[in-house]
Protein backbone atom coordinates (compact mmCIF):
# COMPACT_ATOMS: atom_id res chain seq x y z
CA UNK A 1 0.00 0.00 0.00
CA UNK A 2 1.08 3.80 -0.73
CA UNK A 3 1.32 5.93 1.79
CA UNK A 4 2.62 9.84 1.08
CA UNK A 5 3.94 11.82 3.52
CA UNK A 6 2.88 15.53 3.34
CA UNK A 7 5.90 17.30 4.85
CA UNK A 8 7.94 14.15 4.08
CA UNK A 9 11.57 16.21 4.07
CA UNK A 10 10.93 17.97 7.58
CA UNK A 11 12.52 17.11 10.95
CA UNK A 12 9.55 14.79 11.29
CA UNK A 13 8.53 13.83 8.09
CA UNK A 14 11.80 12.62 7.14
CA UNK A 15 12.35 9.86 10.21
CA UNK A 16 8.42 9.07 9.69
CA UNK A 17 9.82 7.91 5.95
CA UNK A 18 12.54 6.34 7.43
CA UNK A 19 10.56 4.43 9.47
CA UNK A 20 8.13 3.39 6.76
CA UNK A 21 10.74 2.19 4.86
CA UNK A 22 12.32 0.13 7.44
CA UNK A 23 8.87 -1.71 7.86
CA UNK A 24 8.45 -2.45 4.01
CA UNK A 25 6.27 -0.10 3.16
CA UNK A 26 5.93 2.28 -0.12
CA UNK A 27 6.39 5.89 1.00
CA UNK A 28 6.39 9.07 -0.94
CA UNK A 29 8.40 11.88 0.80
CA UNK A 30 6.11 14.72 -0.27
CA UNK A 31 7.02 18.30 -0.16
CA UNK A 32 7.81 21.51 -2.41
CA UNK A 33 11.23 19.96 -2.31
CA UNK A 34 9.63 16.65 -4.30
CA UNK A 35 7.50 18.60 -6.43
CA UNK A 36 4.78 18.81 -4.36
CA UNK A 37 3.04 22.02 -2.24
CA UNK A 38 0.05 21.51 -0.21
CA UNK A 39 -0.54 25.37 0.10
CA UNK A 40 -0.20 25.85 -3.88
CA UNK A 41 -1.66 22.51 -4.81
CA UNK A 42 1.26 21.81 -7.09
CA UNK A 43 2.01 18.16 -8.06
CA UNK A 44 -0.64 17.07 -5.30
CA UNK A 45 -3.17 15.11 -7.58
CA UNK A 46 0.11 12.67 -8.99
CA UNK A 47 1.52 12.44 -5.44
CA UNK A 48 -1.91 11.13 -4.41
CA UNK A 49 -2.83 8.68 -6.70
CA UNK A 50 -3.00 5.05 -5.62
CA UNK A 51 -2.19 6.37 -1.82
CA UNK A 52 -4.33 4.27 1.00
CA UNK A 53 -2.99 6.48 3.80
CA UNK A 54 -1.79 10.22 3.83
CA UNK A 55 0.45 11.23 6.66
CA UNK A 56 0.28 15.55 6.97
CA UNK A 57 3.33 16.71 9.33
CA UNK A 58 3.78 20.16 7.56
CA UNK A 59 3.94 23.23 9.36
CA UNK A 60 3.82 27.08 8.11
CA UNK A 61 7.14 28.56 7.15
CA UNK A 62 5.36 31.60 9.07
CA UNK A 63 3.89 31.81 12.70
CA UNK A 64 2.29 35.26 11.83
CA UNK A 65 -1.20 34.89 13.01
CA UNK A 66 -2.78 35.49 9.58
CA UNK A 67 -0.21 33.83 7.71
CA UNK A 68 -0.27 30.46 9.70
CA UNK A 69 -4.43 30.05 9.59
CA UNK A 70 -4.03 30.92 5.82
CA UNK A 71 -1.39 27.91 5.41
CA UNK A 72 -3.39 25.30 7.36
CA UNK A 73 -6.66 26.27 6.20
CA UNK A 74 -5.74 26.43 2.69
CA UNK A 75 -3.25 23.07 2.63
CA UNK A 76 -5.89 21.23 4.62
CA UNK A 77 -8.78 22.23 1.58
CA UNK A 78 -6.53 20.78 -0.84
CA UNK A 79 -4.89 18.20 0.65
CA UNK A 80 -9.10 16.95 1.02
CA UNK A 81 -10.07 17.94 -2.35
CA UNK A 82 -7.30 15.79 -3.93
CA UNK A 83 -7.53 13.17 -1.10
CA UNK A 84 -11.18 12.74 -1.96
CA UNK A 85 -10.64 12.45 -5.86
CA UNK A 86 -7.83 10.00 -5.16
CA UNK A 87 -9.82 7.78 -2.99
CA UNK A 88 -7.57 8.16 -0.04
CA UNK A 89 -9.15 5.66 3.14
CA UNK A 90 -7.51 7.41 6.41
CA UNK A 91 -5.93 10.54 6.86
CA UNK A 92 -3.48 11.23 9.91
CA UNK A 93 -2.32 14.75 10.82
CA UNK A 94 0.17 16.12 13.58
CA UNK A 95 -1.11 18.72 16.09
CA UNK A 96 -0.34 19.93 19.36
CA UNK A 97 -1.17 18.97 23.09
CA UNK A 98 -3.30 21.40 24.52
CA UNK A 99 -4.67 23.38 21.08
CA UNK A 100 -8.10 24.14 22.47
CA UNK A 101 -6.56 25.31 25.77
CA UNK A 102 -4.12 27.97 24.32
CA UNK A 103 -6.41 30.05 21.78
CA UNK A 104 -4.81 33.10 23.09
CA UNK A 105 -1.96 32.44 20.80
CA UNK A 106 -2.24 32.83 16.79
CA UNK A 107 -0.64 29.74 16.54
CA UNK A 108 -3.30 27.56 18.52
CA UNK A 109 -5.97 29.04 16.53
CA UNK A 110 -4.66 27.80 13.66
CA UNK A 111 -4.13 24.34 14.48
CA UNK A 112 -7.39 24.38 16.18
CA UNK A 113 -9.29 25.29 12.35
CA UNK A 114 -6.93 22.57 11.10
CA UNK A 115 -8.31 19.84 13.47
CA UNK A 116 -11.90 21.07 13.13
CA UNK A 117 -11.27 21.08 8.87
CA UNK A 118 -9.95 17.22 9.80
CA UNK A 119 -12.84 16.06 11.43
CA UNK A 120 -15.28 17.56 9.18
CA UNK A 121 -13.45 16.53 5.69
CA UNK A 122 -15.30 13.03 5.52
CA UNK A 123 -12.30 11.37 5.44
CA UNK A 124 -11.28 8.69 8.55
CA UNK A 125 -8.70 10.58 10.30
CA UNK A 126 -6.52 10.45 13.60
CA UNK A 127 -4.94 13.05 14.56
CA UNK A 128 -1.81 12.76 16.64
CA UNK A 129 -1.46 15.47 19.52
CA UNK A 130 2.05 15.49 20.93
CA UNK A 131 4.04 17.85 23.07
CA UNK A 132 7.14 20.29 22.15
CA UNK A 133 9.31 18.61 20.59
CA UNK A 134 13.17 18.59 22.50
CA UNK A 135 14.49 20.27 19.54
CA UNK A 136 12.07 23.04 19.84
CA UNK A 137 14.02 24.52 23.42
CA UNK A 138 16.13 26.72 21.56
CA UNK A 139 13.34 28.33 20.56
CA UNK A 140 11.76 28.60 23.34
CA UNK A 141 15.02 30.32 24.93
CA UNK A 142 15.06 32.66 22.43
CA UNK A 143 11.56 33.73 22.88
CA UNK A 144 12.26 34.53 26.56
CA UNK A 145 15.25 36.48 25.92
CA UNK A 146 15.75 40.31 27.14
CA UNK A 147 19.34 41.18 26.98
CA UNK A 148 21.73 38.80 29.14
CA UNK A 149 18.34 37.30 30.81
CA UNK A 150 15.80 34.76 29.69
CA UNK A 151 12.84 34.81 31.55
CA UNK A 152 10.65 31.79 30.94
CA UNK A 153 7.26 30.53 33.05
CA UNK A 154 7.06 27.80 35.77
CA UNK A 155 4.27 26.26 34.45
CA UNK A 156 4.52 22.67 33.67
CA UNK A 157 5.92 21.48 30.08
CA UNK A 158 6.52 17.31 28.74
CA UNK A 159 8.20 17.97 26.20
CA UNK A 160 9.35 14.95 23.40
CA UNK A 161 11.61 13.93 21.04
CA UNK A 162 10.82 14.07 17.73
CA UNK A 163 12.22 10.55 17.26
CA UNK A 164 9.34 9.12 19.74
CA UNK A 165 6.91 11.53 17.52
CA UNK A 166 8.20 9.68 14.42
CA UNK A 167 7.67 6.26 16.04
CA UNK A 168 4.12 7.01 17.02
CA UNK A 169 3.42 8.29 13.86
CA UNK A 170 4.53 5.08 11.91
CA UNK A 171 2.83 2.76 14.73
CA UNK A 172 -0.66 5.30 14.13
CA UNK A 173 0.26 4.10 10.23
CA UNK A 174 -0.08 0.55 10.24
CA UNK A 175 -2.88 0.72 12.48
CA UNK A 176 -4.91 2.74 10.02
CA UNK A 177 -3.63 0.38 7.27
CA UNK A 178 -4.87 -2.96 8.95
CA UNK A 179 -7.98 -0.83 9.87
CA UNK A 180 -8.30 -0.66 6.14
CA UNK A 181 -8.09 -4.06 5.14
CA UNK A 182 -10.89 -4.55 8.20
CA UNK A 183 -13.43 -1.76 6.49
CA UNK A 184 -13.04 -0.61 10.20
CA UNK A 185 -11.62 3.03 10.17
CA UNK A 186 -11.96 5.02 13.34
CA UNK A 187 -11.43 8.48 13.53
CA UNK A 188 -9.82 9.39 16.72
CA UNK A 189 -7.45 11.84 18.25
CA UNK A 190 -4.62 10.41 20.59
CA UNK A 191 -1.60 12.29 22.43
CA UNK A 192 2.53 11.85 22.75
CA UNK A 193 4.31 13.15 24.95
CA UNK A 194 7.79 13.05 26.72
CA UNK A 195 8.46 10.82 30.18
CA UNK A 196 9.26 13.70 32.32
CA UNK A 197 6.64 17.01 33.16
CA UNK A 198 8.52 19.67 35.44
CA UNK A 199 8.62 23.70 35.04
CA UNK A 200 9.43 24.64 31.25
CA UNK A 201 12.01 27.08 32.48
CA UNK A 202 14.13 24.10 34.27
CA UNK A 203 14.48 22.32 30.49
CA UNK A 204 15.45 25.76 29.00
CA UNK A 205 17.77 26.01 31.78
CA UNK A 206 19.57 22.57 31.24
CA UNK A 207 19.23 23.00 27.24
CA UNK A 208 21.28 26.53 27.81
CA UNK A 209 23.82 25.19 30.08
CA UNK A 210 24.63 22.33 27.68
CA UNK A 211 25.25 24.73 24.98
CA UNK A 212 27.68 27.08 27.26
CA UNK A 213 25.01 29.27 27.13
CA UNK A 214 25.77 32.10 30.20
CA UNK A 215 22.49 34.12 30.41
CA UNK A 216 20.98 34.55 33.60
CA UNK A 217 17.60 32.22 33.49
CA UNK A 218 14.83 33.59 35.53
CA UNK A 219 11.43 31.57 36.94
CA UNK A 220 8.70 33.86 36.33
CA UNK A 221 5.21 32.84 37.31
CA UNK A 222 3.99 35.26 35.33
CA UNK A 223 5.45 34.88 31.81
CA UNK A 224 3.83 34.13 29.23
CA UNK A 225 4.36 31.07 26.33
CA UNK A 226 4.94 32.96 22.74
CA UNK A 227 2.57 36.02 24.66
CA UNK A 228 0.03 33.44 25.62
CA UNK A 229 -1.21 32.70 29.23
CA UNK A 230 -0.20 29.59 30.04
CA UNK A 231 -0.77 27.27 33.62
CA UNK A 232 0.41 23.66 34.29
CA UNK A 233 -2.23 22.28 32.25
CA UNK A 234 -1.91 24.24 29.20
CA UNK A 235 0.60 22.35 26.95
CA UNK A 236 0.65 19.11 29.47
CA UNK A 237 -1.08 15.87 27.91
CA UNK A 238 -3.89 13.66 29.69
CA UNK A 239 -3.38 10.48 31.90
CA UNK A 240 -3.52 8.26 28.88
CA UNK A 241 -1.43 9.61 26.63
CA UNK A 242 1.17 7.75 24.88
CA UNK A 243 4.82 8.79 26.50
CA UNK A 244 8.00 8.20 25.06
CA UNK A 245 11.04 6.13 25.97
CA UNK A 246 13.44 9.40 25.17
CA UNK A 247 14.64 11.20 27.88
CA UNK A 248 15.63 15.43 27.86
CA UNK A 249 18.78 14.45 29.80
CA UNK A 250 19.80 11.49 27.25
CA UNK A 251 18.95 13.49 24.25
CA UNK A 252 20.61 16.48 25.42
CA UNK A 253 23.64 14.30 25.37
CA UNK A 254 23.93 13.28 22.31
CA UNK A 255 22.77 16.45 20.79
CA UNK A 256 26.39 18.75 19.66
CA UNK A 257 27.25 21.13 21.10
Amino acid sequence: MKIVVIGGTGLIGTQLCNNLRAKGHKVLAASPQTGVNALTGEGLEDALTDAQVVVDVANSPSFEDAAVLAFFQTCGRNLFTAEKLAGVGHHIALSVVGTERMLDSGYFRAKMAQEELIKHAGVPYTILRATQFFEFMGAIAYSGAEGNQVRLTTAALQPVASFDVAQALAELVEQALAELVEQAPANRTVEVAGPERKPLVDFVRSYLAHHHDAREVIADPQATYFGAPIDDRSLTPAADARLGTLNFHRWLANTPV
